[in-house]
C-alpha cells in the first residue's frame, strides 16, 4: 500500500506569544527538532516550542499558499492586519490572544 504524501503548515509559539510559521512534510519530526531546540535560530533564541495549529495538505503549493497567508495576516499593518481587531485566523489564535481565545 502506497502512503499518500502530505504538506503541513504549522505554528508554533513561546510562552512570551513570539510565533513562527512554517511548511514540513513531517510534522512530527519537525515539531521535535524545535523542542530540543535544533529548529532553527529563530526558535532557539525566542524558545518557540509549543504546537499551536497545524493543517495538511495534499498538495505542497496549498500548503505553502496557506502560509503565505497566515505570515500575511500575522505581520502587521502593512498587510492590512489591524491588531487592535479580532480575527478569525482559522483557528489557530487560540491561546495567542487572537479570536478563539480568553
Amino acid at each position: 500500500m502506497v502512503r499518500e504524501r502530505r504538506h503541513h503548515v504549522y505554528i508554533m509559539a513561546s510562552k512570551s506569544r513570539v510565533i513562527y510559521v512554517g511548511v514540513t512534510g513531517f510534522l512530527m519530526a519537525r515539531v521535535l527538532r524545535h523542542k530540543s531546540g535544533e529548529g532553527g535560530a529563530f526558535t532557539c533564541r525566542y524558545r518557540v516550542q509549543r504546537l499551536v495549529y497545524f493543517h495538511s495538505f495534499q498538495n505542497v503549493g496549498d500548503a505553502i499558499a496557506r502560509e503565505t497567508e497566515i505570515k500575511g495576516l500575522a505581520a502587521g499593518e502593512e498587510s492590512g492586519f489591524d491588531s487592535g481587531r479580532q480575527y478569525d485566523l482559522g483557528g489557530f489564535g487560540c491561546g495567542l490572544g487572537w479570536a478563539g481565545s480568553e
